[in-house]
């Protein structure tokens, strides 16, 4: 009888890692960003009150951080990429903030979006390669973001 070494990614405190890094890493797209003159300007329809933003952005948060996890979990060859390409595109939301808020660049703000989009249905397919249920984590994920990248143009076409 051998006995093996579990693996890293067993232990639920993996997930725990997971879910602080990714929350800490939203968290600091917010503090970099800011909110600073977003009740001045003027807001295109559909825009939800500010009281929405954290909370959707925190359940999303888990459930990316969740989906992350999965994929750790289940090994395989596409595992490393695929998880390289998460944290990829963590940086690119944590800094949209940055861009849109402080800097007011809201046109840059929107192209950026709109790469995050494009790495956010990369990451679906890559998630859904190694592990399916993963991938469909992030779905909620790019519905907001597509919904996000219509209030970014709202907010540039309505403030420039």
């Amino acid at each position: 009888m051998s006995l093996s070494k579990p693996h890293l990614s067993d232990s639920p405190s993996d997930l725990i890692q997971y879910l602080l890094i990714t929350l800490l890493c939203g968290a600091v797209g917010g503090l970099i960003g800011g909110s600073s003159g977003f009740s001045l300007l003027t807001a295109p329809p559909l825009t939800p009150p500010g009281w929405v933003f954290p909370i959707v952005w925190t359940l999303l948060y888990i459930l990316m951080a969740v989906a992350a996890w999965m994929i750790r979990k289940s090994g395989g060859e596409n595992q490393r990429p695929s998880l390289r390409l998460y944290w990829v595109q963590l940086l690119v939301n944590a800094l949209w903030p940055l861009l849109f808020f402080r800097l007011s660049l809201h046109f840059l703000a929107l192209l950026w979006i709109l790469l995050l989009i494009g790495l956010i249905v990369l990451l679906f397919r890559r998630f859904y390669a190694v592990h399916p249920p993963a991938a469909f984590l992030l779905i909620p994920y790019l519905a907001w973001c597509l919904f996000a990248s219509y209030l970014n143009l709202g907010f540039y076409l309505l403030n420039r």
